[in-house]
């Protein structure tokens, strides 16, 4: 319990500092309160092994455990702005490339 409470402490300290210069830059980029934002955790990593029943649990971590590095980080998308236009193939003569493929 005294260490969540210690933690939540940190948190609010540290979100004191970074609301007035998220509030800025959030500004500077134009973003509207109607905009879809998520906010995600960069720098984790997930267990992808599965492992036997006598493995050696300080070395290896159960299937599907999520570890956050030390130097994570968090990750503000705004959806509206980022749209996703996929690429289009060359029109038919367009596409010449500086060494063409050739058989041998």
């Amino acid at each position: 319990m005294a260490d969540q409470v210690s933690s939540s402490r940190k948190a609010s300290a540290v979100m004191k500092t970074v609301s007035g210069k998220l509030s800025e830059v959030i500004s500077t980029l134009g973003w509207d309160c109607y905009d879809d934002v998520v906010v995600e955790i960069g720098g984790t990593q997930v267990s992808g092994i599965h492992q036997g029943e006598d493995y050696n649990k300080k070395w290896a971590a159960p299937y599907g455990t999520r570890k956050y590095n030390k130097d994570a980080f968090i990750v503000i998308k705004n959806l509206d702005r980022s749209p996703f236009e996929p690429s289009k193939p060359f029109t038919e003569g367009e596409f010449k490339p500086a060494h063409p493929y050739q058989s041998k």
